[in-house]
């Protein structure tokens, strides 16, 4: 009992230390127009989350589902203490709100349009500065913290419809902080969502502590309120709750709400293509969850492209342009151009991410779809070597919903790749990538000797009780149930039909007779 409660005390150190780093990186320890010192605030916070991490999984579980929950909560006030620090994203989900609100397609205009002049908030278009900020830029003598304003919006219709939400709900003069505190109940609520998750598929709990305390939760989803949480939540529920067209109707509106999640459908049809399965029961299954992620991906876009046409994709074209994701184009894909020629580095990146779905689709665990979906999400991460962070935060809950830990090493190159742009290191796009590349293989090495040495521990599962009626075993016992069911049913009917034939042979004996 003394060592459970001096592991106890350890975690709960760790994290005070982790929440107070946290809380002074967003207001003390630089933005990006101080990119260096926020730099070394970023680490400390990793080190202290890798710590607190490590010993939270030594103590008792119950103790570690409240400090996850408190721990989570207390990361979230902190990043709400100061406006956003190393994005500016934020300001467009504001203005997008605003225009939706006066009934105007966010498509159709970009901030700087005269047609909506009208709208403007002085928050977001200050007057009289001299417009010098990180966040602040001038278009055509117009001062805005809104990034790329003379371009329509990016996102998707869920995540505009969030906009529009969290506008309503607002009160005046609000500013950034009610994007903000949407981020943390966000947060939270896909820190409860991946607890019932692990709960209801055996696994151990503890392990959602990845998520609630990586930094890159309070620092991406609260302080700068990325909308990727949103699909982050959609994807948890898909994937932990879920099968069928109902997998695919969430999956389709967490893509609705951020592209990237579109990732994970292999891992949600994890094993669909393997071997000995009918042709006709594969086209089921897969059909069952396209068929409804399409749908609901049509059903969203369908108002916005009465008002906008073909303007719904809005910036998307000039983003793939713009971050080097263009066929030829060389400003991704940095470790394969350290093998290959720059113009085949895309090429293959889909090539390679193509296979790797295949392979999840032929041999993927369907009792396990997070793993197929991290493996292919990472995979293409690793690959196109984004230099925003707050992408990884889809990897970050995949790994908390029971995926290899190694693959949080992808959140944490991206923070690096982020930050270090502004100081313009040269090669930190190949080494920061790299270094994750190189962890997750030998994650994989490591895992795979600990298998051929008789390890067959699944998710972390150990400690917990698991009985027949829930999770991983859930759905093998319900097929056992329905197997019994129906055995019995044909020996009932059989045993009908037996003494249904023995009575008509005794009656033919007895005319005989």
């Amino acid at each position: 009992m003394a060592g459970v409660g001096v592991r106890t005390l350890c975690a709960t150190a760790l994290l005070a230390a982790l929440v107070a780093v946290a809380a002074a990186t967003v207001r003390l320890g630089g933005d990006l127009g101080h990119p260096a010192a926020l730099l070394y605030w970023y680490a400390a916070a990793w080190v202290l989350f890798a710590g607190a991490a490590w010993t939270v999984q030594r103590v008792p579980v119950r103790t570690a589902v409240a400090l996850i929950l408190a721990g989570g909560i207390a990361l979230c006030a902190a990043a709400l203490s100061a406006p956003p620090r190393t994005s500016d994203d934020m300001y467009r989900y504001a203005w997008d709100g605003r225009v939706q609100a006066a009934g105007i397609s966010p498509y159709a205009y970009p901030p700087d349009a005269p047609q909506l002049a009208r709208l403007r908030d002085p928050w977001l278009f200050p007057a009289g500065t001299a417009c010098r900020g990180w966040d602040l830029r001038s278009v055509a003598g117009v001062c805005t913290h809104i990034n790329r304003p003379s371009e329509p919006t990016i996102y998707p219709p869920v995540a505009e419809g969030w906009f529009l939400l969290v506008h309503a709900v607002s009160p005046a003069g609000g500013r950034h902080k009610p994007l903000q505190l949407a981020g943390a109940a966000l947060s939270v609520a896909t820190t409860v969502a991946l607890l019932l998750v692990r709960r209801r598929t055996c696994g151990d709990m503890r392990r959602v502590a990845l998520w609630a305390w990586c930094p890159a939760v309070p620092f991406a989803a609260v302080n700068d309120a990325h909308v990727d949480t949103v699909g982050v939540l959609l994807t948890v529920a898909a994937l932990g709750t879920a099968a069928g067209a109902r997998r695919g109707a969430l999956l389709g509106a967490a893509i609705a709400a951020k592209l990237l999640p579109a990732l994970t459908l292999p891992g949600a049809l994890s094993g669909v293509l393997a071997p000995g399965r009918s042709p006709r029961t594969r086209l089921r299954e897969a059909a069952s969850v396209l068929l409804a992620a399409v749908g609901v991906v049509a059903l969203v876009y369908f108002p916005y492209l009465l008002t906008s046409g073909s303007a719904v994709l809005g910036y998307l074209p000039g983003y793939l342009r713009e971050e080097g994701y263009e066929p030829g184009d060389v400003g991704r894909f940095a470790l394969l151009r350290l093998v290959l020629p720059d113009a085949w580095a895309g090429p293959a990146a889909a090539v390679l991410i193509a296979l790797t779905a295949w392979y999840v689709l032929r041999h993927g665990d369907p009792e396990r779809p997070w793993h197929g979906s991290l493996l292919v999400t990472g995979t293409a991460l690793l690959l196109a070597s984004p230099a925003y962070y707050w992408y990884a935060l889809l990897v970050v809950a995949l790994v908390a919903m029971g995926g290899p830990g190694e693959w949080l090493t992808v959140a944490a190159a991206g923070t690096v790749l982020y930050v270090a742009n502004e100081l313009h290191w040269p090669g930190v796009q190949a080494a920061a990538y790299g270094m994750a590349a190189a962890t997750v293989l030998a994650g994989v090495l490591v895992r795979a000797r600990a298998r051929g040495g008789g390890d067959r521990r699944r998710d972390g599962a150990g400690g917990q009780a698991c009985g027949p009626h829930r999770a991983r075993g859930g759905h093998r016992w319900r097929r056992l149930k329905t197997t019994i069911r129906r055995t019995a049913k044909r020996t009932t009917v059989t045993r009908a039909k037996l003494g249904a034939s023995t009575r008509v042979s005794a009656a033919g004996e007895a005319v005989g007779r």
